[in-house]
């Protein structure tokens, strides 16, 4: 963990909290990643260690999702890949957990059927898919409306 002194834009100073993160790619792939994105203060201000594995595998599960969103056009959002079982791609409508050690995953199957994925973060294996948008509605962002809970949650 390394400490990152911050000012606040009332100038007041903050201490994040910066776990260890690295990334190596190839030379065709660009841009931002979670692991060498800035924390987001609300999630920052509070150490790793003071959190649950749940709740620190929720909240980095979030910034997984909202920069692989950034990578997509407009005919597509993010789905939920399952590594293991065969059961195909849900499309992500939200997520939680449930301290202290398990992760849910809430959307539509490939079929439209309602889903929902829990998980014990020791088992958490998904992949992130780009799902083409289904119907006349634009892709939703749902990692920008993740993140925004987050920033409630420190309000």
């Amino acid at each position: 963990m390394f400490k990152i002194p911050m000012w606040r834009a009332d100038n007041r100073s903050v201490t994040l909290n910066a776990p260890l993160a690295q990334v190596a790619l190839s030379s065709e792939e660009t841009g931002e990643h979670a692991e060498t994105t800035p924390l987001p203060p609300a999630i920052a201000a509070t150490p790793p260690e003071d959190k649950t594995p749940a709740q620190w595998a929720y909240e980095r599960m979030i910034l997984y999702i909202q920069n692989f969103e950034k990578t997509l056009d407009d005919a597509h959002e993010v789905g939920l890949g399952f590594v293991s079982g065969g059961a195909g791609v849900m499309r992500i409508t939200g997520m939680g957990y449930f301290a202290p050690d398990l992760i849910s995953f809430y959307g539509v199957d490939e079929q439209g059927a309602k889903t929902q994925l829990v998980q014990h973060v020791s088992q958490l294996n998904v992949m992130l898919k780009a799902a083409a948008v289904q119907g006349p509605s634009p892709a939703r962002r749902i990692g920008f409306q993740l993140r925004k809970v987050l920033e409630e949650e420190e309000e």
